[in-house]
């Protein structure tokens, strides 16, 4: 199919939908920060009313993973962090269509030179990060200040959203590579480059390993070891959170040194506590939406 075939069909009458839904988006994108953040707040807690399968999903996960909360801090939890996932998709606008002056303004880095320090050695780097509700806000941010960034990409469902997605993150230099072409992964690692990569999703049993997430077995992608190893790289850990009165971002890196270790399930036990440690920081920003623990150990019980 050619390409200009694909972009015919993208204007077919069944995605009229997505984009009604992308002009609006655009209309709220045109709010000032503040009045943009607050509208996804809004729209978070509307969801939550709305959505109860995904909500049911959520409750559960943190019911898993935060036992000690009573049931109604449990509920105020499950309410910020459909809150959080209304920022996030503001966020997400702002990742697309913000021009990049206006989002440095609103970043601050800590061990940037941790990471800069290895590109500058001319050695490959595995950018590691988890999906939080700042995951494409954080993301843009880094394409800011590294030109072309390798990308580990899942393709979205829906044309549409996958069409905005690939153009925000190419008009700003990056390079997607589809999560299954290991081989051009391991490539770029050895010319030196910068790959982003967030392995924390549970996309079955094959290549992964049940490893402790909030103590609890959790099927995890065990291919940043490999990676590591065959693509002769170091692994730095990157998290994106939102500053307490919403003014802005703070990114940290924390490099992991231990890792290539040789033993894959130690090195994904490295990056689950890693992980953990930033979803205990901000509980509200994970994001607990997906079935983290949807395959279990043979002989356990499902949990959804």
């Amino acid at each position: 199919m050619t390409d200009s075939t694909t972009q015919h069909n993208l204007f077919a009458p069944r995605h009229w939908p997505s984009w009604i839904g992308i002009g609006l988006l655009r209309l709220a994108w045109l709010l000032p920060y503040r009045p943009r953040m607050a509208l996804g707040r809004a729209l978070g807690r509307l969801v939550l009313r709305l959505a109860s399968r995904r909500a049911r999903i959520a409750r559960i996960n943190l019911e898993l993973c935060f036992p000690e909360l009573d049931p109604q801090a449990q509920q105020l939890l499950l309410k910020q962090h459909f809150e959080s996932l209304g920022m996030g998709l503001m966020e997400t606008l702002m990742a697309w269509w913000d021009d990049g002056k206006s989002l440095s303004q609103r970043v601050e880095f800590h061990g940037l030179e941790e990471l800069q320090k290895r590109l500058d050695a001319g050695q490959g780097v595995i950018l590691l990060t988890a999906h939080f509700t700042t995951l494409e806000i954080g993301a843009r941010f880094l394409m800011r200040y590294f030109p072309k960034p390798y990308c580990v990409y899942r393709p979205n469902q829906n044309p549409i959203i996958d069409q905005q997605i690939i153009n925000g993150c190419t008009g700003q230099g990056a390079v997607m590579i589809a999560r299954d072409n290991v081989r051009e992964m391991i490539r770029q690692l050895r010319k030196g480059r910068l790959l982003w990569y967030a392995p924390d999703q549970n996309y079955g049993h094959k290549y992964s390993l049940f490893v402790d997430f909030f103590g609890i077995p959790a099927a995890t992608n065990s291919a940043t070891s490999r990676l590591a190893q065959m693509g002769q790289a170091q692994v730095v850990a990157y998290y994106c959170r939102r500053k307490p009165d919403l003014s802005g971002y703070q990114i940290r890196f924390e490099p992991i040194p231990e890792i290539p270790s040789g033993d894959p399930f130690e090195d994904t036990t490295r990056i689950n506590q890693t992980f953990e440690r930033w979803a205990r920081e901000s509980p509200a920003d994970y994001f607990w939406l997906h079935r983290r623990f949807k395959d279990r150990p043979e002989g356990e019980e499902r949990f959804y």
